[in-house]
């Protein structure tokens, strides 16, 4: 049976809040709250593979303290944007 579009958008906003750290619930939970119902197919589909990788491997990414992978470069410029502007940090 193939998800709804409403499944996977709440499987995928469970699993950003839901990370296993708070730091990355708390950077990726917002994130789907705000923009997963925007997102085009691709966006989502690459968003969903990013769900797939470890918060150890993520918060590095994101933060900048590590190159991330190139397919995901966009994405979590994108996210960290977002997650500084929120707390207040340009």
């Amino acid at each position: 049976m193939t998800e709804t579009m409403e499944a996977r958008l709440k499987r995928m906003r469970m699993r950003s809040w839901r990370r296993g750290t708070k730091e990355m619930d708390l950077i990726l939970g917002p994130w789907a709250d705000e923009r997963l119902a925007t997102m085009d197919l691709a966006e989502l589909d690459l968003y969903d593979l990013l769900l797939e990788e470890n918060d150890q491997d993520l918060y590095p990414w994101v933060s900048g303290a590590q190159p991330c992978p190139v397919q995901y470069l966009d994405l979590l410029s994108k996210i960290s944007v977002f997650a500084k502007a929120r707390h207040g940090r340009a």
